[in-house]
């Protein structure tokens, strides 16, 4: 999918990654629009890159059917929007476990649905869905994040199927340890102990390549991440003796802590 002349659609722009990508799209020629929850902060992002800004709740499923509709005829979806959902279920009420489900997994679905249709009567697009790395391995306290996060992949990968031929490419991205954006930039944790990180722009550069290369999966995470969590994801006992007591647990403790007035 060629970038440059694009409509774009990005999702969670005023979060973790989301500056990033915003300024890479303008960059690249894309005509851009930013959603976000908080317009205090979307605003002044969508006026720096000269984007339009959607203000939508994506909890709220009629925010998400306007979002829809406001921006009508996008090209490329860009499902970057997700909440932390760190910590352990039985800390979190029922409303705050739908908030997780709905903003992580309902609304990518939901704009994808609602989106592609359009796409594939023109015969061009791409959806790309903002996943991690622990859609593929569980840890302990990220039991919600981890369900989402599995579930953005298991859906992107099948409506890939689903569309192949039509001319919509889809893809999932799927981060590892970010530094200097999300959870570690906002919380102030630090990384487990032997746990090297990625730049905000390797994730930027592996969503680019995604889009405009049609690829199905992308992990942007050093070497050793990436050979853990297929291992983890092959044998999950074995990697859950393996974490259990290990280094990352303070971090754990340190990021549901920071994470707390977020759910």
């Amino acid at each position: 999918m060629r970038i440059t002349g694009a409509s774009v659609l990005l999702t969670g722009a005023t979060g973790g990654i989301g500056g990033a990508l915003a300024a890479e799209f303008v960059a690249r020629g894309a005509t851009l629009t930013v959603s976000g929850r908080r317009a205090e902060a979307l605003r002044p992002l969508a006026e720096r890159h000269g984007a339009r800004a959607v203000v939508a709740d994506l909890a709220q499923p009629d925010d998400v059917r306007r979002l829809a509709d406001e921006a009508a005829g996008t090209d490329v979806l860009i499902s970057n929007a997700a909440l932390p959902s760190s910590g352990d279920l039985l800390d979190y009420t029922p409303e705050q476990v739908e908030r997780a489900f709905a903003v992580n997994l309902h609304a990518p679905t939901m704009l994808a649905r609602l989106l592609a249709p359009a796409m594939v009567a023109a015969g061009r697009g791409h959806l790309a869905f903002i996943g991690s790395i622990s859609g593929k391995a569980a840890t302990k306290s990220a039991s919600l994040y981890s369900g989402t996060k599995f579930g953005l992949r298991g859906f992107a990968l099948g409506l890939r199927q689903d569309l192949h031929g039509t001319g919509v490419g889809v893809s999932v991205v799927q981060p590892g340890f970010v530094r200097d954006a999300g959870m570690f930039a906002e919380t102030g944790a630090k990384p487990p102990a032997g746990i090297r990180t990625v730049s905000p722009r390797q994730v930027v550069a592996g969503v680019m390549r995604a889009v405009e290369r049609d690829v199905a999966e992308i992990n942007v995470a050093p070497l050793e991440l990436r050979l853990l969590s297929a291992i983890a994801g092959q044998f999950p006992g074995f990697a859950e003796r393996v974490q259990r007591g290990g280094p990352g647990e303070k971090t754990l403790r340190q990021l549901v802590a920071a994470q707390r007035d977020r759910r």
